[in-house]
């Protein structure tokens, strides 16, 4: 095996443990808050941290992307650029944060969001400080020390917040909860790296290259936000933010598989691929292939099995409160496919210096939902709008295949044979449940 596989798979099995004691710790907190607070607040600080996104991805230029990436994303001149340029973006969110939260406050009727919205956007502020440590250890992929350091963040940050909502069971609490553990981060980052301290530099090649690749980057990041949140601006205005909270907690449990995906896409599939991206191409697509159907045969397990249990996940672990997220939850489940297809092979063309395809994929997901979802409502209530934001990742997939196609990493018919075998294996986990007496997982429905 060689050293870069090694690496890769220390990578993947270090990215899932962590990710996996993260979720946990996240899906504790989330019960437990669910407990303290109303389904309300859960929609209005989803919402707001929802622009907060929005305004960071509109604003991305790829700064992780291009130290992992750049040849010379080790060189103190060029990663202390990328950090007065990271400063300066995080000052500048939170300016703009400023000229929309009037307008947003009053199309959305809700005089809440103007108080709310700028202190939230703060953490926008505090990220931007944080050293650049973290990038340069995935550029080096030590997921093993990043691994632990996001798991003792993550306890300090969560128990935090379950104890400032405990003493103040209300918005505010969540808000300033967020921002303290934003602190805990800036704080933490920099005793990531011996020795290693950025401060404010320029240099001017440094900055035209991450400008250079930034350019796309700034496109695809603001699709992805578009793309992957249009849902709770939507439905923010369609909803009340009580039904909002109740379709996060369906949604936050249905993209369990997408998020772990997500997490290996980011941390070792895109610096595997980088380190072999020199490679002729029909190398390079021998050396994906066989990795990336090893791992949808394993996640295609774990979303069947999610499908057919999600009714019983959420009643058994929430009030009646949330009983509608059970029905939501299923329904998500099964348009995730799509998305896992997705991760799990888009990297390569984010490696190769292609990131438009990316920005295309995202405006087509963009479009579908923007389009569909407030038709389907109208028709067919809340059930169609769950519908299409489920199915919305196939042309998010098939906008990126034609990417693959052009660069010669055509992956059409592997993933015919995965989605045979996940079809095949939901069929059999469906079929055993309602001989088992539980009927099927959109009962509710019926």
């Amino acid at each position: 095996m060689t050293s870069a596989k090694k690496l890769a798979v220390r990578g993947a099995i270090w990215t899932i443990i962590s990710f996996g004691s993260i979720y946990l710790l996240r899906f504790g907190n989330n019960i437990i808050l669910t407990r303290l607070l109303k389904p309300e607040l859960f929609g209005l600080i989803a919402f707001v941290n929802t622009l907060r996104m929005g305004l960071e991805l509109f604003s991305d230029i790829g700064i992780g992307q291009n130290i992992v990436n750049s040849k010379r994303g080790d060189e103190p001149s060029f990663l202390n650029t990328a950090w007065t340029l990271q400063v300066i973006r995080g000052i500048f969110i939170w300016f703009l944060c400023l000229l929309i939260t009037f307008p947003i406050a009053f199309f959305y009727n809700d005089t809440r969001l103007q108080r709310l919205i700028p202190v939230v956007v703060i953490y926008s502020v505090i990220d931007g400080f944080c050293s650049t440590s973290i990038h340069s250890m995935h550029r080096r992929m030590e997921l093993g020390k990043l691994s632990l350091y996001e798991l003792i963040l993550q306890i300090a940050s969560l128990s935090t917040l379950i104890f400032v909502v405990w003493l103040y069971p209300n918005i505010w609490a969540l808000a300033f909860g967020t921002l303290i553990g934003g602190l805990y981060r800036l704080v933490s980052s920099y005793w990531l790296i011996p020795k290693y301290f950025n401060h404010l530099a320029w240099d001017k090649d440094a900055a035209k290259e991450i400008l250079s690749f930034g350019k796309w980057m700034f496109v695809a990041s603001g699709l992805m936000f578009a793309a992957e949140q249009a849902d709770y601006i939507i439905l923010g205005k369609l909803l009340s933010f009580e039904t909002l909270g109740v379709y996060i907690i369906a949604y936050t449990l249905a993209s369990i598989p997408r998020e772990i995906v997500k997490q290996l896409s980011h941390k070792v599939i895109f610096p595997a691929i980088s380190k072999q991206a020199n490679l002729p191409r029909h190398i390079l697509r021998e050396k994906i292939l066989p990795q990336r159907k090893l791992i949808l045969l394993g996640f295609a397990i774990l979303l069947a099995a999610l499908v057919t249990t999600g009714d019983l996940i959420v009643t058994t672990l929430y009030d009646k409160r949330y009983s509608a997220a059970g029905w939501m939850m299923p329904i998500l489940c099964c348009g995730m496919w799509f998305s896992l297809l997705f991760y799990t092979i888009s990297p390569a063309l984010l490696a190769l210096g292609k990131p438009l395809y990316s920005a295309q994929s995202n405006f087509a997901r963009f479009a579908i939902i923007t389009l569909a979802m407030p038709l389907t409502y109208q028709g067919f209530g809340i059930v169609g709008a769950v519908v299409v934001i489920a199915f919305s990742d196939l042309p998010l997939y098939l906008t990126n295949l034609y990417g693959l196609w052009q660069e010669k990493l055509f992956c059409f018919t592997q993933d015919i044979q995965v989605t045979f075998f996940f079809i095949t294996t939901l069929i059999l986990f469906l079929t055993i449940r309602n001989s088992l007496g539980f009927g099927f997982p959109i009962q509710q429905l019926m």
